[in-house]
């Protein structure tokens, strides 16, 4: 008999941890014997029909996945029949993981976790079971295998996979180009002001309140594609918040900060230089949430701000989350609290931008993470250069405090919308309080902002409000300029009929009626209805007391996390 060693675990405690194990996995997800039987009866069944077909007893199905589209994968009888594996595989996987009983919140982490798993297993993935791969190799005599490991260790020193040609872009140079200047600065953001493009403007400005978590040029990337450069071509006096790229010395910022020394010190200065009591105001994404947490807190304070108010995909009511739902809950918050809070151990921490931006790109893997590995490294393919992926890949950091205090009162808990639920900058928010007119926008295929939680922000507001869906996904249903001159519209956007907002999407959708081409004419014609009378546009920028410190796109658009 084999003897105990002196530090093995005694026989009782040995059976204690079996018997917690046994507990632990009686309440763990899982699957009905019925439906797991049906799915296993189900697998062999079409896994014996590709066997039979790779040995010429039939046909393989039709590969419509683009991994696989090569011919060498047809070509070949070992890949073709790993392929089509690999895909009955995947589907079985998934089909198992939407049988789990389970609460919906589990279920989703499951599939995402067995989606994940599934994406990073295809055999495209690998060099020694991609044969379009091993063809470039061998036809290229290793040249291809040769670029491709310069390009991971280039991608190695700079911390991520390269999605675009990086050197092709320079910010200021060819991308985020409409002239301007900064007109005010602080230790969170820079205000740039924008040079006319018509001889008169509208008297009231539009101040735009971009995203913290990305670089604000994604709204203006390109002169044809640029929403800061249409706004102003239209005649609008447009002032742009221009984010600082957190480092250490602001790590301590919180939620509050960038309401009160952000979008409220922004409107202020915009008020100022343009003499106006009132402004017209858009935010997109978190910056919405931002700018009507802003205008909630002034309402407290008995001031109106606002002539009008845009929301491009923005969450106010967090009911429904989408995927980013996944991450969420008070586990995962107060780990972020532990690490990144101002009471963490080491006091508060950066969440450090390639973090965000490597979940982000994961949401959606096979596109902007595989398909690169297998690009870049595999086949030696430079990336090409594409400027709405080059600001993708130009991160930004989030001081700890607020991002802690974002995930656990909007995400986790779901306040912002609740009146009086909040105390931001020393008052109670109610967003029912703010009494302009709202233009609402979503995106339909948006898997960051649902539309229907977007549609949602209409319920929340009591004046006139106006809701438009457009098509594609977050970015690319907003940035869908007009069409230039014998050129067909691309996307389209739906509007409904009436004026009614309905408490149930479904319901608007019923009535909507879907247009070709852009939604930013829509917009620009109900922003002008807000936008008081023309006058000659300024000479200069800024005014007396705000002066040009330097020209647009400014300095911290610039600094790299």
């Amino acid at each position: 008999m084999a003897t105990r060693k002196k530090n093995d675990t005694p026989p009782a405690a040995e059976g204690q941890a079996f018997a917690e194990l046994m507990q632990q996995m009686a309440h763990l997800p899982q699957i009905s014997p019925t439906a797991l039987a049906e799915l296993q009866a189900d697998y062999l069944k079409q896994a014996t029909a590709l066997w039979n077909a790779s040995l010429g007893q039939g046909e393989s199905p039709a590969i419509s996945d683009r991994r696989f589209a090569a011919p060498e994968w047809r070509a070949n009888p070992a890949a073709n029949f790993m392929t089509q594996l690999y895909l009955l595989n995947g589907r079985t996987l998934s089909q198992m993981a939407s049988s789990v009983e389970a609460d919906d919140k589990t279920k989703a982490r499951i599939r995402f976790a067995v989606q994940q798993f599934v994406d990073a297993a295809a055999p495209s993935n690998f060099l020694a079971l991609n044969p379009e791969a091993m063809k470039l190799a061998l036809d290229s005599q290793g040249e291809t295998l040769a670029r491709g490991l310069q390009q991971l260790w280039g991608d190695v020193q700079r911390g991520h996979v390269s999605q675009t040609d990086e050197s092709a872009f320079e910010v200021g140079k060819n991308v985020a180009t409409t002239a301007g200047s900064v007109v005010f600065e602080n230790e969170l953001f820079q205000l740039i002001e924008y040079a006319p493009l018509t001889t008169e403007v509208k008297a009231r400005p539009l101040l735009m309140v971009p995203p913290c978590i990305n670089k604000f040029y994604i709204l203006d990337l390109q002169p044809d594609n640029s929403l800061i450069r249409y706004a102003v071509a239209e005649g609008n006096r447009v002032f742009v918040v221009s984010w600082r790229n957190p480092d250490e010395s602001v790590k301590h910022l919180r939620w509050d900060d960038y309401v009160e020394e952000g979008a409220i010190e922004a409107i202020r200065v915009s008020q100022e230089i343009s003499g106006q009591a009132q402004i017209n105001t858009l935010g997109f994404c978190v910056g919405g949430t931002i700018l009507a947490t802003a205008l909630a807190v002034l309402a407290a304070r008995g001031e109106q701000p606002a002539a009008s108010v845009t929301l491009l995909t923005t969450l106010l009511d967090f009911a429904d989350n989408g995927i980013l739902d996944i991450f969420v809950d008070e586990a995962s918050v107060r780990l972020r609290e532990a690490t990144l809070g101002p009471d963490s151990p080491k006091g508060p921490q950066l969440l450090h931008g390639q973090e965000l931006a490597t979940t982000f790109s994961f949401l959606r893997p096979n596109d902007l993470v595989w398909n690169y590995v297998v690009g870049n490294y595999l086949k030696g393919e430079a990336p090409p250069a594409f400027d709405l992926l080059y600001w993708n890949g130009d991160s930004t950091n989030l001081p700890g405090p607020m991002y802690c205090w974002y995930l656990r009162h909007t995400y986790l808990q779901n306040e912002l919308k609740q009146p009086g639920k909040l105390t931001v900058c020393g008052e109670k928010l109610d967003l029912g309080l703010i009494e302009a007119p709202i233009y609402i926008y979503g995106s339909r295929e948006d898997h960051i902002v649902p539309w229907t939680s977007a549609y949602r922000s209409t319920q929340i507001f009591k004046g006139k409000k106006r809701f438009v869906l457009g098509a594609s996904g977050h970015i690319a249903g907003v940035i869908n300029p007009p069409p230039k001159p014998g050129k067909p519209p691309k996307r389209s956007h739906w509007i409904a009929k009436g004026a009614a907002l309905p408490a149930e999407s479904d319901a608007w959708f019923a009535g909507a009626v879907e247009h070709p081409g852009s939604w930013w004419p829509d917009w620009s014609a109900w922003l002008a209805s807000h936008a008081g009378a023309a006058k000659p546009a300024p000479r200069t920028p800024g005014s007396r007391k705000f002066k040009a410190i330097e020209p647009a796109p400014g300095r911290y658009v610039k600094v790299k996390a």
